[in-house]
Protein backbone atom coordinates (compact mmCIF):
# COMPACT_ATOMS: atom_id res chain seq x y z
CA UNK A 1 0.00 0.00 0.00
CA UNK A 2 1.76 3.19 -0.76
CA UNK A 3 2.23 6.35 1.73
CA UNK A 4 -0.30 8.79 2.33
CA UNK A 5 -0.05 11.63 0.26
CA UNK A 6 3.09 14.78 1.12
CA UNK A 7 2.63 17.61 0.49
CA UNK A 8 6.07 19.35 -0.39
CA UNK A 9 5.93 23.04 -1.28
CA UNK A 10 9.34 24.76 -2.70
CA UNK A 11 9.89 28.35 -3.29
CA UNK A 12 5.77 28.89 -1.96
CA UNK A 13 4.36 26.39 -4.85
CA UNK A 14 2.92 23.47 -4.41
CA UNK A 15 4.48 20.46 -5.95
CA UNK A 16 1.79 18.36 -8.19
CA UNK A 17 2.44 15.60 -10.58
CA UNK A 18 6.17 16.18 -10.73
CA UNK A 19 7.71 14.86 -14.05
CA UNK A 20 10.53 12.63 -14.14
CA UNK A 21 12.43 11.62 -17.12
CA UNK A 22 14.03 8.33 -17.78
CA UNK A 23 16.23 6.40 -19.45
CA UNK A 24 19.51 4.83 -20.29
CA UNK A 25 22.29 6.71 -21.23
CA UNK A 26 22.34 8.80 -24.17
CA UNK A 27 18.55 7.80 -25.13
CA UNK A 28 17.40 11.00 -25.55
CA UNK A 29 16.42 12.11 -22.14
CA UNK A 30 18.67 15.54 -22.38
CA UNK A 31 16.45 16.27 -25.62
CA UNK A 32 13.01 15.74 -23.83
CA UNK A 33 14.05 17.35 -20.69
CA UNK A 34 15.07 20.43 -22.99
CA UNK A 35 11.62 21.03 -24.36
CA UNK A 36 10.44 20.54 -20.83
CA UNK A 37 12.23 22.96 -19.76
CA UNK A 38 11.71 25.85 -22.34
CA UNK A 39 8.20 25.04 -21.78
CA UNK A 40 5.46 27.82 -20.21
CA UNK A 41 5.29 26.42 -16.48
CA UNK A 42 7.77 24.13 -16.31
CA UNK A 43 11.02 24.31 -13.55
CA UNK A 44 12.86 21.27 -14.48
CA UNK A 45 16.39 20.17 -13.15
CA UNK A 46 19.70 18.40 -14.95
CA UNK A 47 22.04 16.69 -12.93
CA UNK A 48 22.12 19.06 -9.70
CA UNK A 49 24.77 17.51 -7.77
CA UNK A 50 22.22 17.50 -4.77
CA UNK A 51 20.11 14.71 -7.08
CA UNK A 52 22.62 12.89 -8.79
CA UNK A 53 24.39 12.17 -5.69
CA UNK A 54 21.17 10.52 -4.02
CA UNK A 55 20.45 8.93 -7.47
CA UNK A 56 23.81 7.21 -7.95
CA UNK A 57 24.03 5.71 -4.52
CA UNK A 58 20.49 3.76 -5.25
CA UNK A 59 21.81 2.76 -8.61
CA UNK A 60 24.84 1.69 -6.99
CA UNK A 61 23.39 -0.06 -3.77
CA UNK A 62 19.92 -1.01 -4.46
CA UNK A 63 19.61 -1.98 -1.07
CA UNK A 64 19.31 1.35 0.17
CA UNK A 65 16.64 2.07 -1.95
CA UNK A 66 14.50 -0.84 -0.12
CA UNK A 67 15.07 1.16 3.32
CA UNK A 68 11.06 2.37 3.51
CA UNK A 69 10.23 6.00 4.11
CA UNK A 70 14.18 6.87 5.03
CA UNK A 71 14.90 6.67 1.52
CA UNK A 72 11.78 8.66 0.67
CA UNK A 73 12.47 11.37 2.33
CA UNK A 74 16.07 11.32 1.25
CA UNK A 75 14.98 11.59 -2.01
CA UNK A 76 12.28 14.39 -2.00
CA UNK A 77 14.71 16.74 0.05
CA UNK A 78 16.84 15.99 -2.50
CA UNK A 79 14.43 16.97 -5.21
CA UNK A 80 13.09 20.15 -3.04
CA UNK A 81 16.66 21.69 -2.81
CA UNK A 82 17.42 21.26 -6.18
CA UNK A 83 14.37 23.05 -7.51
CA UNK A 84 14.86 25.89 -5.31
CA UNK A 85 14.60 29.20 -7.27
CA UNK A 86 17.52 31.22 -6.18
CA UNK A 87 19.82 34.72 -7.15
CA UNK A 88 22.06 32.26 -7.96
CA UNK A 89 21.38 28.63 -7.79
CA UNK A 90 22.10 27.91 -11.87
CA UNK A 91 25.80 28.60 -10.80
CA UNK A 92 25.84 25.29 -9.64
CA UNK A 93 24.42 23.57 -12.02
CA UNK A 94 25.94 21.12 -14.82
CA UNK A 95 26.80 22.45 -18.24
CA UNK A 96 23.50 20.34 -19.79
CA UNK A 97 21.26 22.04 -17.52
CA UNK A 98 22.45 25.32 -18.24
CA UNK A 99 22.48 24.61 -21.68
CA UNK A 100 18.99 23.44 -21.88
CA UNK A 101 17.39 26.28 -19.83
CA UNK A 102 19.16 29.06 -22.21
CA UNK A 103 21.22 30.51 -19.23
CA UNK A 104 24.30 32.55 -20.34
CA UNK A 105 24.27 34.98 -17.24
CA UNK A 106 24.09 34.63 -13.41
CA UNK A 107 20.52 34.57 -12.80
CA UNK A 108 17.88 31.78 -12.09
CA UNK A 109 16.59 30.17 -15.29
CA UNK A 110 13.27 29.85 -13.72
CA UNK A 111 11.01 32.50 -11.83
CA UNK A 112 8.93 31.00 -9.34
CA UNK A 113 5.70 33.23 -10.46
CA UNK A 114 5.57 31.35 -13.01
CA UNK A 115 6.19 28.04 -12.08
CA UNK A 116 3.30 25.77 -11.95
CA UNK A 117 5.14 22.21 -12.54
CA UNK A 118 8.41 20.71 -11.63
CA UNK A 119 10.57 18.05 -12.84
CA UNK A 120 14.07 16.62 -13.11
CA UNK A 121 15.67 14.39 -16.10
CA UNK A 122 19.22 13.66 -14.10
CA UNK A 123 21.33 10.83 -15.63
CA UNK A 124 20.37 7.21 -13.83
CA UNK A 125 17.25 8.78 -12.62
CA UNK A 126 16.07 5.01 -13.84
CA UNK A 127 17.23 3.33 -10.81
CA UNK A 128 15.55 5.71 -8.41
CA UNK A 129 12.18 5.32 -10.19
CA UNK A 130 10.00 3.35 -7.35
CA UNK A 131 11.32 5.26 -4.82
CA UNK A 132 10.06 8.32 -6.80
CA UNK A 133 6.65 7.00 -7.20
CA UNK A 134 6.89 6.53 -3.39
CA UNK A 135 7.99 10.45 -2.68
CA UNK A 136 5.23 11.58 -5.36
CA UNK A 137 2.38 9.29 -5.61
CA UNK A 138 1.22 11.48 -8.60
CA UNK A 139 4.15 12.06 -10.50
CA UNK A 140 4.52 11.56 -14.40
CA UNK A 141 7.17 9.69 -15.74
CA UNK A 142 8.35 9.90 -19.58
CA UNK A 143 11.04 6.95 -20.12
CA UNK A 144 13.26 6.82 -23.67
CA UNK A 145 14.09 3.47 -24.97
CA UNK A 146 16.71 3.97 -28.02
CA UNK A 147 18.36 1.48 -29.94
CA UNK A 148 20.99 -0.49 -28.06
CA UNK A 149 23.77 -0.49 -30.39
CA UNK A 150 23.44 3.63 -30.64
CA UNK A 151 23.67 3.65 -27.04
CA UNK A 152 26.84 1.41 -27.18
CA UNK A 153 28.34 3.27 -30.08
CA UNK A 154 27.85 7.09 -28.01
CA UNK A 155 28.24 5.62 -24.68
CA UNK A 156 31.79 4.24 -25.80
CA UNK A 157 32.73 7.99 -27.22
CA UNK A 158 31.80 9.57 -23.35
CA UNK A 159 34.21 9.42 -21.12
CA UNK A 160 32.06 10.10 -18.24
CA UNK A 161 30.09 6.91 -19.39
CA UNK A 162 33.47 4.83 -19.69
CA UNK A 163 34.45 6.01 -16.05
CA UNK A 164 31.93 3.94 -14.49
CA UNK A 165 33.45 0.95 -16.09
CA UNK A 166 36.85 0.55 -14.62
CA UNK A 167 37.43 -2.79 -12.98
CA UNK A 168 37.07 -1.27 -9.72
CA UNK A 169 33.65 -0.49 -9.92
CA UNK A 170 32.79 -3.99 -8.84
CA UNK A 171 34.70 -4.82 -5.55
CA UNK A 172 33.87 -7.28 -2.81
CA UNK A 173 31.09 -4.76 -1.08
CA UNK A 174 28.95 -4.62 -4.27
CA UNK A 175 25.80 -5.69 -4.48
CA UNK A 176 24.07 -8.13 -6.68
CA UNK A 177 21.98 -8.14 -8.36
CA UNK A 178 23.21 -4.91 -10.12
CA UNK A 179 21.32 -3.57 -12.44
CA UNK A 180 23.37 -0.31 -13.32
CA UNK A 181 26.23 -2.06 -14.39
CA UNK A 182 23.37 -4.93 -15.86
CA UNK A 183 25.87 -7.69 -13.62
CA UNK A 184 23.65 -10.08 -11.72
CA UNK A 185 25.64 -12.11 -9.65
CA UNK A 186 28.93 -11.78 -7.75
CA UNK A 187 30.21 -15.42 -10.24
CA UNK A 188 30.32 -12.90 -12.84
CA UNK A 189 32.55 -10.29 -11.13
CA UNK A 190 35.69 -11.37 -12.92
CA UNK A 191 33.98 -11.86 -16.12
CA UNK A 192 32.64 -8.39 -16.25
CA UNK A 193 36.14 -6.75 -15.77
CA UNK A 194 37.95 -8.77 -18.65
CA UNK A 195 34.64 -8.07 -20.80
CA UNK A 196 35.56 -5.27 -23.67
CA UNK A 197 33.79 -1.81 -23.03
CA UNK A 198 31.42 -2.90 -25.89
CA UNK A 199 29.99 -5.52 -24.31
CA UNK A 200 30.16 -3.47 -20.83
CA UNK A 201 27.78 -0.80 -22.81
CA UNK A 202 25.65 -3.37 -23.46
CA UNK A 203 24.83 -5.04 -20.54
CA UNK A 204 23.90 -1.48 -18.80
CA UNK A 205 21.76 -0.74 -21.83
CA UNK A 206 19.63 -3.92 -21.17
CA UNK A 207 19.60 -3.55 -17.81
CA UNK A 208 18.44 -0.33 -18.25
CA UNK A 209 15.97 -1.33 -20.47
CA UNK A 210 14.36 -4.28 -18.49
CA UNK A 211 13.63 -2.12 -16.41
CA UNK A 212 11.40 0.27 -18.62
CA UNK A 213 9.75 -2.66 -19.53
CA UNK A 214 9.30 -3.30 -15.67
CA UNK A 215 7.78 -0.19 -15.43
CA UNK A 216 5.80 -0.39 -17.94
CA UNK A 217 3.99 -3.40 -16.25
CA UNK A 218 3.47 -1.69 -12.97
CA UNK A 219 2.79 1.74 -13.79
CA UNK A 220 -1.13 2.55 -15.01
CA UNK A 221 -1.25 4.29 -18.36
CA UNK A 222 -1.99 7.44 -16.94
CA UNK A 223 1.60 7.68 -15.25
CA UNK A 224 3.85 6.79 -17.59
CA UNK A 225 4.32 7.71 -20.98
CA UNK A 226 6.70 5.72 -22.85
CA UNK A 227 9.01 6.92 -25.83
CA UNK A 228 10.98 5.61 -28.58
CA UNK A 229 13.90 7.88 -29.31
CA UNK A 230 14.13 6.70 -32.92
CA UNK A 231 10.27 7.91 -33.38
CA UNK A 232 10.92 11.65 -31.31
CA UNK A 233 13.92 12.25 -34.16
CA UNK A 234 11.48 11.63 -36.75
CA UNK A 235 8.89 13.54 -35.71
CA UNK A 236 9.22 16.66 -33.04
CA UNK A 237 5.84 18.06 -33.17
CA UNK A 238 4.37 14.28 -32.93
CA UNK A 239 6.37 14.13 -29.52
CA UNK A 240 5.71 17.48 -28.52
CA UNK A 241 1.61 16.64 -28.75
CA UNK A 242 2.11 13.29 -26.85
CA UNK A 243 3.72 14.93 -24.00
CA UNK A 244 1.38 17.69 -24.03
CA UNK A 245 -1.54 15.41 -24.21
CA UNK A 246 -0.08 13.14 -21.41
CA UNK A 247 1.01 15.76 -19.00
CA UNK A 248 -1.63 18.04 -19.74
CA UNK A 249 0.25 21.25 -20.17
CA UNK A 250 1.85 22.59 -23.16
CA UNK A 251 5.28 21.51 -24.62
CA UNK A 252 6.97 23.76 -27.02
CA UNK A 253 8.04 21.32 -29.98
CA UNK A 254 10.43 24.39 -30.87
CA UNK A 255 12.64 23.21 -27.79
CA UNK A 256 12.45 19.77 -29.20
CA UNK A 257 13.92 20.84 -32.56
CA UNK A 258 16.73 23.38 -31.41
CA UNK A 259 17.93 20.89 -29.34
CA UNK A 260 21.06 18.54 -30.11
CA UNK A 261 19.38 15.41 -31.28
CA UNK A 262 21.61 12.55 -30.98
CA UNK A 263 21.90 10.72 -34.70
CA UNK A 264 19.91 7.44 -35.45
CA UNK A 265 22.02 4.92 -36.92
CA UNK A 266 25.20 6.27 -35.61
CA UNK A 267 26.19 2.78 -34.63
CA UNK A 268 26.92 1.20 -38.25
CA UNK A 269 29.66 4.19 -38.61
CA UNK A 270 31.17 3.46 -35.35
CA UNK A 271 31.42 0.39 -34.16
CA UNK A 272 33.91 -1.97 -35.31
CA UNK A 273 32.81 -5.41 -36.59
CA UNK A 274 34.21 -7.13 -33.38
CA UNK A 275 32.17 -4.43 -30.97
CA UNK A 276 28.83 -4.60 -33.12
CA UNK A 277 29.08 -8.32 -32.73
CA UNK A 278 29.40 -8.73 -29.38
CA UNK A 279 26.76 -5.80 -28.59
CA UNK A 280 24.50 -7.91 -30.46
CA UNK A 281 25.10 -10.86 -29.02
CA UNK A 282 24.38 -9.67 -25.25
CA UNK A 283 21.83 -7.48 -25.83
CA UNK A 284 20.09 -10.04 -28.82
CA UNK A 285 17.07 -10.36 -26.59
CA UNK A 286 16.31 -7.14 -25.86
CA UNK A 287 16.84 -5.85 -29.53
CA UNK A 288 14.91 -8.30 -30.98
CA UNK A 289 11.95 -7.69 -28.18
CA UNK A 290 12.09 -4.23 -29.08
CA UNK A 291 12.06 -4.46 -32.84
CA UNK A 292 15.65 -3.39 -33.32
CA UNK A 293 17.08 -6.53 -34.71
Amino acid sequence: MRPPPHILVVNGIKVHQPVFVLAAPHSGAGLVARALKRSPGFHVTMGKATVSHVARAFARRPSIAGRGMGATRVLRDAMAESWRILPDACRRCPAPCREAGGVTGAGPCASAGSVTRFGDASPDLLYSATVLLQAFPDARFVQLIRDGRDVAADMMADPEALAWFRPAMLTDETEFPNPFLGVNSGEHRERWKAMPTAGKCALRWRSAVRLSASLRRELPREQLLTLRYEDVAASFADTAEQLTAFLGTRVSRIALYGGNAPRVGVWRSRLRGADAELVAKVAREELTRLGYA
